[in-house]
């Protein structure tokens, strides 16, 4: 089964990324289409980055990216988890992009955004533009959560039914992708 890893964007404490990855990890293990992994960066705790080399290059020097490129790498689809912050996303998300390259290449990648009237619509516009330069293929399907607080109750999200069926919609979706993208993943190994 293909690997689908969730990735945690924000690292501040209190922080409503993780309760909303938790409830969509459950729900993506409910899916049963993928072997779910998360990679919250928080734990990660990748410095900015201090790599030598160009990424391009694989040529990696400190442990932290080389077991960040082992997770990235072992990875056949993403959901990155991601809150807006000034109109744009986290910095520790830019940041563990930009550790690695050929990791990232032909894979598709779908969005949890949160944050209040635009949902972190405009962190996703964003992330669109990078992740396409990386050769991966963002979904149109997303889960795009206005106002999120309403939704975390003692620390665990209670989804609503646009919530639940977003995230149905881009699971199927990331599995279609996925399946038609691993010819080219097997082309450049």
């Amino acid at each position: 089964m293909p690997t689908l890893t969730i990735v945690i964007a924000s690292t501040r404490p209190g922080r409503a990324g993780l309760p909303i990855a938790t409830w969509f990890e459950k729900h993506a293990h409910a899916f049963d289409g993928f072997d779910v992994v998360v990679a919250d960066l928080a734990e990660v705790n990748l410095p900015m980055m201090d790599e030598p080399n160009h990424p391009r290059l694989r040529q990696y020097t400190k442990q932290h990216t080389k077991d960040w490129s082992a997770v990235i790498d072992a990875s056949d689809a993403f959901v990155f988890v991601t809150p807006e912050y000034n109109y744009g996303y986290p910095a520790p998300l830019k940041n563990a992009i930009d550790y690695l390259h050929q990791e990232w290449l032909h894979k598709p990648v779908g969005f949890v955004s949160y944050g209040g009237v635009a949902a972190g619509t405009r962190s996703v516009q964003q992330l669109k533009q990078v992740v396409t330069t990386l050769k991966m293929v963002p979904l149109f399907d997303a889960v795009s959560i206005p106002f999120h607080t309403q939704f975390i109750e003692d620390g665990v999200v209670v989804p609503n039914e646009i919530m639940e069926t977003s995230a149905d919609a881009m699971l199927a979706e990331l599995a279609r992708v996925e399946a038609a993208l691993r010819p080219l993943r097997a082309e450049s190994e």
